[in-house]
């Protein structure tokens, strides 16, 4: 008598609730390691019940009560997008394996998924999602009820952007944020495109020969693929497919992954992708986008945060320049610098000021002991992430130094300053700490390739 076999169609209602209850729970305990594919909720989760709320942290609550806003200055990076092209067509590689595989009610997550429609085309590559822009309209109010007098009427606005769509279509919606009532008129508004500024790593030859295109930089990152943390985690999801071990790679499990970051961050709701992971399973592969953050545009090689120098070294000049207005009795001529750029834009620059920097850089073999670390992209740099400069004049300050200070707020809330532990600084001790880089990192220089034809990291 042949032994008993399920019945080769699609799992039962009672799988498919058990798969729904566990869902809602997955996305909640997934959400925090979903790295630069982030929603900006997750660094402020006030926000989800109120996006127009302040948050308990009200930016100038420390300051003297003589000090008003001279200049803001913010690096934005653009909202909630699409995914890119590529990762739309991996995701299709691997939903068509599931459909060409009979279902099986012993694999209830492979018979949602390939239920699951395929809804993503390559046209929408990286393209704004409306998520995005809704994040973009919000946090343009947001600063503007903060800091109510740079952002009054007839106030000049400079606003800059990449030339990537998702980055001009996230600048028109910080402006549309600013409604009609701040009644900035077109006289009052400046757009430029600026790739030498917000795509800085596209002009850097060094950059470009020995990170961007250089397989051998991205060593770490191919050892964790390959490494023990990985291994598990592929087997596991495979296992959960029902699909053998070899048709799957770390670069598919991490698609499965993204698709279940994709479908929260752009729609809010929970992709049964999201059921094929764990909370465990998710730090593994936060800590795989994390490394690539951090030897491809972090601190793992000096180039990657010295070419962003152009940029520092521009966000102090307009500084300066409002200083010596201000110390004329000029008007400040940009009141309001807005620049939207990626997020490999903000880390390099965040790196190059010291930010986020562990004792022991990340690696391949030590994801045990980088439990703890400072740098977690989804912390730092979500979508929508914005690293704001204020710079304050100050009646009645005890000397000149103390008359021009400065705060930094990463993602609205208050920086600490590395060299003095406080979320306020004098203009000129901060000018001062960073001396070296503003007088001696010259973009040219720093990115100009080796005379002779080297690929090897160690040139790094």
């Amino acid at each position: 008598m042949a032994p008993h076999r399920a019945a080769a169609a699609p799992c039962s209602s009672a799988a498919l609730l058990l798969l729904s209850l566990l869902l809602a729970v997955a996305s909640a305990g997934l959400s925090s390691y979903f790295g630069t594919k982030s929603r900006y909720e997750e660094v402020n989760p006030y926000l989800v019940q109120d996006p127009l709320s302040l948050g308990p942290t009200a930016a100038g609550s420390r300051l003297p009560p003589a000090c008003a806003p001279l200049q803001l200055r913010a690096v934005l990076r653009h909202g909630t997008r699409y995914p890119t092209a590529g990762q739309i067509r991996r995701l299709g590689d691997l939903h068509a394996r599931l459909l060409r595989r009979p279902a099986a009610a012993a694999c209830p997550a492979a018979a949602a998924l390939a239920a699951w429609q395929m809804w993503y085309e390559e046209s929408l590559d990286g393209r704004l999602a409306p998520q995005g822009r809704r994040d973009m309209e919000h946090l343009a109010r947001r600063l503007a009820a903060r800091f109510p007098a740079l952002f009054a009427a007839r106030r000049r606005l400079v606003l800059a952007s990449s030339s990537k769509h998702r980055c001009l279509q996230s600048s028109a919606a910080f402006r549309r944020g600013l409604g009609p009532s701040l009644s900035l008129s077109g006289d009052e508004v400046e757009v430029q495109v600026n790739d030498a500024l917000m795509r800085f790593f596209d002009y850097c030859a060094k950059f470009v020969a020995l990170v961007e295109e250089n397989d051998a930089a991205m060593c770490q990152v191919t050892a964790f693929k390959e490494g023990p943390e990985m291994r598990k985690v592929l087997e596991k999801v495979a296992s959960a497919l029902c699909l053998p071990v070899e048709e799957l790679n770390a670069d598919l499990v991490q698609v499965a992954f993204l698709t279940c970051s994709y479908e929260l961050a752009i729609k809010n709701v929970t992709s049964p992708w999201c059921s094929l992971f764990s909370e465990e399973d998710a730090k593994v592969l936060e800590y795989l986008n994390d490394l690539k953050q951090y030897w491809k545009r972090g601190y793992g090689y000096d180039i990657n945060s010295r070419s962003s120098c152009i940029l520092f070294q521009d966000i102090f000049e307009h500084l300066d320049e409002a200083v010596e207005e201000s110390k004329s009795s000029k008007p400040i001529s940009s009141p309001l610098i807005v620049q939207v750029g990626h997020a490999e834009t903000l880390q390099p620059l965040l790196a190059l000021m010291g930010f986020f920097k562990d004792d022991e850089p990340l690696k391949a073999n030590n994801y045990i002991k980088q439990t703890h670390r400072k740098f977690r992209s989804g912390r730092i740099v979500p979508y929508a992430a914005n690293l704001v400069f204020v710079l304050y004049h100050c009646d009645h300050a005890k000397t000149s130094d103390e008359e021009y200070q400065v705060q930094m707020l990463l993602n609205e809330q208050p920086l600490v300053f590395l060299h003095s532990n406080e979320t306020i600084s004098t203009y000129a001790d901060l000018r001062d700490y960073y001396k070296d880089i503003l007088e001696n990192c010259h973009f040219k220089e720093e990115c100009e390739l080796p005379k002779i034809n080297v690929t090897a990291v160690d040139e790094l």
